[in-house]
């Protein structure tokens, strides 16, 4: 294994696998900030030519999060993700697990849907990743009284099923890290949500930066956690085609630590066949307006829900499109539940995402919005409520399906074609 920290590895890595890219704008360079153990003291910037103002908040937010750990000693926190987490939300987690550690603080990663992109199975297979799926049934049946708190991790709670469930049992919230659009007011004693980084990995990157751990390139564990961490920081921007001057300083620090080869192993991971078959199905059902790829692709098995955003990223490459949203009614016979999940791609820089798909679907009764999103990607989840299931009839799944799919329609086309009538008689 060979370690190079310089940015010539990064150069090198393969383009292939299906990122999800991110937004942000960001200041100056980060450079590591030698600390010993934390001693309560402030941490100290190291760096003459920084800029102030970005290192500045990374330190503070540094030193909040050592703070919060050691109020929380030798406590047992859940760390939620989203119910189908990607590299840079599994990355992290696993960050702030090892983080946790030096505070005596054991952190169990929890999920409660599916890894069914071909990526991050292996991510997690490959680098012993230890993210534990607990669907609403696993949840229910556990004992939460050896929980003290929990961190949400790339996300807000919004698109977690468990967020509620935990809440009930009366286990508060510790720390939100997240990087995306705030969702909604969320109230926790360490809160780091910053919409310019472009990847969470860059944010804890940056906390490794600062001394929370030292990483330690003769440590396996430590060499997958970096390996995972650049992964999701490339993921997140697009295999670092879209990645500003923080997130390069960030992988050329994880550069001296990650597995290339292992990286690379995890890149390669082949599409399934069921993955294929709908990408096919984008294809066949897609229409195209004004630039907008519009496909609908039908029932999907819960564990294949990862197979929507991948037929985003292959539509939105077709000629003279410049925006792909696909979209499904995702339903899991084990827990009998059914949602449709959306997923948008755009290469339109005018066009955000987040803006989009929330002026299209809008919000629930509770006032959270169905979806949203970040530059280049964004997308949307509606449960479908008192209309799920009844499938086993064809004619009625059919029929259902019908309604839903000109619905969807009709939502995108409002903003797509706004004079137009987006359902057009036969």
């Amino acid at each position: 294994m060979h370690f190079n920290s310089s940015l010539t590895q990064i150069e090198s890595l393969p383009l292939t696998g299906d990122p999800t890219p991110d937004d942000f704008e960001t200041d100056k360079d980060l450079v590591e900030l030698p600390l010993t153990k934390h001693s309560g003291t402030a941490l100290a910037n190291d760096g003459p030519s920084l800029s102030q103002r970005n290192n500045s908040l990374v330190n503070q937010k540094s030193e909040e999060l050592h703070n919060t750990f050691l109020a929380h000693k030798q406590e047992r926190q859940l760390v939620i993700l989203q119910d189908f987490p990607d590299p840079d939300a599994l990355s992290s987690a696993w960050a702030y697990q090892l983080i946790a550690q030096q505070y005596d603080i054991k952190c169990d990663i929890i999920y409660a849907g599916a890894l069914s992109h071909q990526e991050n199975i292996a991510l997690v297979k490959l680098t012993g990743l230890p993210a534990q799926r607990w669907t609403l049934q696993t949840l229910k049946g556990k004992d939460l009284s050896s929980y003290q708190g929990f961190a949400l991790i790339d996300n807000q709670g919004t698109t977690s099923q468990l967020v509620p469930l935990v809440q009930e049992a009366g286990i508060p919230i510790v720390v939100v890290i997240d990087h995306h659009s705030l969702q909604s007011d969320i109230k926790s004693d360490f809160f780091d949500v910053r919409p310019s980084v472009r990847a969470t990995a860059t944010i804890f990157t940056q906390y490794l930066q600062t001394g929370l751990l030292t990483l330690d390139s003769s440590i396996n564990q430590h060499v997958k956690c970096a390996t995972a961490l650049m992964h999701g920081l490339r993921s997140d921007t697009n295999r670092l085609m879209q990645a500003q001057e923080e997130d390069f300083m960030a992988a050329a620090y994880l550069s001296r630590f990650y597995d290339a080869q292992l990286l690379n192993a995890i890149l390669q991971a082949n599409r399934s066949k069921r993955v294929m078959d709908v990408i096919e199905r984008s294809l066949k059902n897609r229409i195209v307006q004004n630039n907008f790829s519009i496909a609908g692709v039908g029932y999907l098995r819960y564990d294949d829900r990862d197979a929507i955003p991948q037929a985003a990223d292959f539509l939105v490459t077709e000629e003279n499109v410049h925006t792909a949203v696909v979209y499904g009614i995702v339903h899991d016979e084990d827990e009998e539940l059914e949602v449709i999940i959306g997923s948008l791609r755009t290469s339109k820089l005018t066009l955000d995402p987040d803006e989009f798909i929330k002026e299209a679907f809008g919000q629930d009764s509770s006032g959270r919005f169905f979806g949203g999103g970040r530059i280049s990607a964004g997308g949307f989840e509606i449960p479908m409520g008192f209309l799920s299931g009844g499938n086993e009839n064809s004619a009625y799944a059919k029929m259902k399906w019908e309604v839903f799919d000109s619905q969807i329609k009709q939502k995108l086309l409002r903003l797509v074609n706004p004079k137009d009538n987006p359902i057009q008689p036969e």
